[in-house]
């Protein structure tokens, strides 16, 4: 059943309600999305904070592993006493004071491509938090089957990136540029991360999020927004839609 937005919640939400073109009808869109994450480390919880602070309806998290001491650095849901507790339990208690309305739900085991194929086609949109590239291609495969729109991060070192899939628009696919990745994949352990790069990254992810749900402003398809916290710019690349592509290219599967 459709949720109305009471009054108490429109004054909670009342400054982006007062935003040019996001009226009550769009937070209410809002309050009805059901967004899936993959991931809470660095991008996931900075991308789950604003989305439960924006007062999305029901956020699942996935994540199979457990907070460490090196963790605290960047995952800004995770406290020192939260060391050797599950990610998704850690990150949960915290969103649930940050807004008690949303619905948390949270899966602690590393899930099989069917698996996520019957989850994420029960959501209206799936953020990528997900450290590699073999789970960022499996998601963004499952996402265009089941025709979820995906929006795909990744930070390391000082630099990020933003990838935003929609297959009902027939946009590109994250498989149409990650051919193009080579086959060594750095991690946070072998090559550092700066604090803030995560949170740039992940608090964009969830803006874009919400410009795809609520089709508010001009979402970041057909393009790689890449982040160079060094220089402090961004850097916009067009991208085509591989016509011999193995996702994008072969018709959908419905179901």
């Amino acid at each position: 059943m459709k949720k109305a937005l009471t009054t108490q919640q429109a004054m909670r939400y009342s400054r982006q309600i007062l935003l040019a073109g996001f009226d009550l009808e769009k937070q209410e869109i809002l309050l009805n999305s059901r967004i899936c994450l993959i991931g809470v480390g660095g991008l996931g919880c900075a991308a789950s904070q604003y989305l439960v602070a924006a007062g999305i309806g029901k956020l699942t998290l996935i994540d199979d592993d457990i907070v460490e001491l090196t963790n605290l650095q960047r995952q800004v849901l995770h406290f020192e006493r939260s060391v050797g507790v599950a990610k998704v339990d850690s990150a949960c208690s915290t969103l649930r004071q940050l807004n008690s309305d949303v619905e948390l739900c949270k899966i602690t085991a590393r899930q099989t491509e069917k698996q996520l194929t019957s989850i994420l086609g029960k959501h209206d949109i799936v953020i990528d938090c997900s450290d590699n590239l073999l789970t960022r291609n499996l998601l963004n495969r499952v996402c265009y089957a089941k025709q979820t729109p995906l929006i795909s991060g990744a930070a390391i070192r000082m630099e990020g990136q933003i990838f935003c899939m929609q297959p009902s628009e027939k946009t590109a696919c994250y498989a149409c540029i990650s051919q193009f990745f080579g086959e060594q994949e750095l991690s946070c352990v072998e090559s550092g991360v700066m604090s803030p790069v995560v949170g740039i990254i992940g608090a964009m992810q969830a803006l874009e999020a919400i410009k795809t749900l609520c089709s508010y402003g001009q979402p970041a398809l057909n393009k790689l927004l890449i982040f160079d916290g060094i220089e402090s710019r961004w850097e916009t690349i067009k991208v085509k839609r591989n016509q011999n592509c193995q996702i994008c290219s072969r018709p959908s599967i419905q179901g």
